[in-house]
């Protein structure tokens, strides 16, 4: 009897024991869910994501995404329908891709007013000269830059690559002709569009 009487007396204890055992559990998990939601709007990921099209009757296509993550964005472009060999990439200066030629997409984005040029030369260089890359044999290539002078969707013209374009050009840009290297037809062209 004396058993039975302490279980009874034990399992009001037990139930408050284990109501304030989820109470805390709760508190915990709202813990963790709001510190998770801090983390993510700290290490906040900005990405663009477009199809690059053929132009000057190229079958030139492919994708491109731009992400930026603690002040540096990072460029990844991969590609198709090239010719082997090497090609120029750059940012032009508008986000249009409408005329055959890719020329609706201005020229070099280049928001400084400085020569071209390749990027990182003393002498200068346009915000949108990112370079020459190489297409395999199949005609495919994976172009990848990163760099902190360009921003997504900030407010300073010098930096914010939205509203302008990425143009893959037939030959290579030889980094010393003005004012875009002489890289021949634009053969595919996208616009970096939120």
């Amino acid at each position: 009897m004396k058993k039975q009487i302490l279980v009874l007396l034990l399992i009001p204890a037990f139930i408050f024991s284990c109501k304030n055992a989820k109470k805390e559990a709760e508190k915990v998990v709202e813990e963790v869910e709001e510190t998770t939601s801090e983390m993510k709007e700290e290490i906040k990921v900005e990405t663009i994501k477009f199809a690059m099209n053929s132009k000057s009757e190229s079958t030139a296509t492919g994708e491109v995404e731009f992400a930026q993550e603690d002040g540096t964005v990072m460029m990844r472009a991969v590609l198709s329908g090239l010719t082997p060999g090497e090609h120029a990439i750059h940012i032009h200066e508008k986000a249009d891709c409408t005329s055959d030629d890719g020329k609706s997409s201005g020229g070099h984005w280049n928001p400084t007013h400085t020569q071209h040029g390749k990027w990182g030369m003393a002498e200068g260089y346009h915000k949108g000269d990112i370079g020459n890359f190489t297409a395999k044999e199949d005609g495919t290539a994976v172009v990848t830059f990163e760099t902190d002078e360009w921003c997504i969707g900030c407010d300073d013209d010098t930096k914010n690559i939205v509203g302008k374009a990425v143009i893959v050009h037939q030959g290579v840009d030889d980094f010393t002709s003005q004012p875009s290297g002489a890289a021949g037809a634009r053969v595919s062209c996208g616009g970096i569009i939120e």
